[in-house]
């Protein structure tokens, strides 16, 4: 995968930032200890001097081999018997060490020149919040969403409004609270100002909670975004399309809303495609009738999507208006 030099650069000095705080908490709690046991910092300056000790001793043409194993035996020595200070002040035997949150590369990002995962993992979380900066995540959760917006009639088909649309509403919520990677795929419909943005949010929210790399995306926005990148040379940017086939869980509004062209066709359908060949989630939103996405899209897309997703039928009218009127 292509990685943004930008967002390289903010990944390591997010983890320079980190290393000189648990540094800096390391120095503190060795003060601390120091100012409690005068030995102990003794002993921290003798183990310190032992490579510096063996290097003086070769140099003036002592037993290499010999020094070494007589150093080994001290040090093991001065290390038990630290262990013993830290033990009777009832603190753990780690607790002069630094706190790295990345035990391989010491949060330096690299091991022998080559990326860590953390720096790696770190990229991508940075990546994805850009991804998702446009979308208005903080605004929609499951706690703000009002059913009493939606009427206690039947629709013209029978059903119960307010009480389909509780189903779905709990539909979502439990889907959200048992996330999981191979989670079923959602296709909301219905018309504009239904709750569909509202309850895609929501469901991004929680998963997000949950510590799962999520992007909500525009569908208009993400393929200008795609186009920027795929056609301009000099558009230096990620290569978004791998984030979004690699998430955990992709969610794509307002889809059909775009300018429909080859182009955003065949991403559109690459994306989707790619995702359910993986069994990777995804939630699509439209306002489109199931004969509108059938004119809109290939018989293979629209194949894809009866095939392998989920249906939320939303009904009612538009809760938006209302919630305007209340205020």
């Amino acid at each position: 995968m292509g990685v943004n030099v930008k967002i390289l650069r903010q990944a390591e000095a997010e983890l320079a930032d980190l290393r000189k705080i648990q540094e800096k908490e390391n120095e503190g709690r060795k003060k601390f200890f120091y100012k409690r046991f005068v030995r102990a910092e003794e002993i921290d300056r003798q183990l310190s001097r032992t490579a510096l000790d063996v290097a003086r001793a070769v140099l003036q043409g002592a037993d290499a081999k010999k020094l070494l194993v007589e150093l080994k035996d001290k040090n093991l020595k001065l290390q038990e018997e630290l262990k013993s200070l830290l033990r009777g002040a009832k603190l753990p035997d780690d607790y002069l060490e630094i706190k790295y949150k990345c035990d391989k590369c010491k949060d330096f990002g690299y091991i022998d020149g080559v990326m860590c995962d953390c720096l790696k993992d770190l990229v991508k979380k940075i990546s994805y919040d850009n991804l998702n900066k446009l979308s208005p995540l903080s605004l929609s959760t499951f706690e703000t969403f009002n059913i009493n917006f939606y009427p206690d009639r039947n629709s013209n088909d029978g059903v119960n409004i307010k009480m389909h649309m509780e189903k779905i509403f709990d539909f979502c919520k439990n889907y959200a609270d048992k996330f999981k990677l191979n989670s079923q795929n959602l296709f909301m419909q219905g018309a504009t100002g239904l709750g569909k943005t509202h309850l895609s949010l929501a469901i991004a929210n929680r998963v997000m909670s949950y510590g799962y790399n999520v992007i909500y995306v525009s569908t208009p926005n993400i393929i200008s975004r795609l186009e920027k990148e795929h056609f301009n040379y000099n558009f230096q940017e990620d290569v978004t399309d791998k984030y979004l086939m690699e998430c955990d869980l992709l969610i794509l509004d307002d889809i059909g809303t775009e300018f429909q062209t080859n182009f955003s066709s065949a991403m559109i359908y690459n994306i989707i495609n790619s995702r359910i060949m993986y069994k990777k989630p995804t939630i699509i939103s439209t306002n489109l009738s199931l004969k509108e996405v059938q004119s809109a899209y290939s018989k293979r897309l629209v194949s894809r999507i009866m095939g392998n997703f989920k249906r939320l039928f939303f009904l009612g009218s538009d809760i938006r208006q209302l919630s305007y009127a209340k205020k």
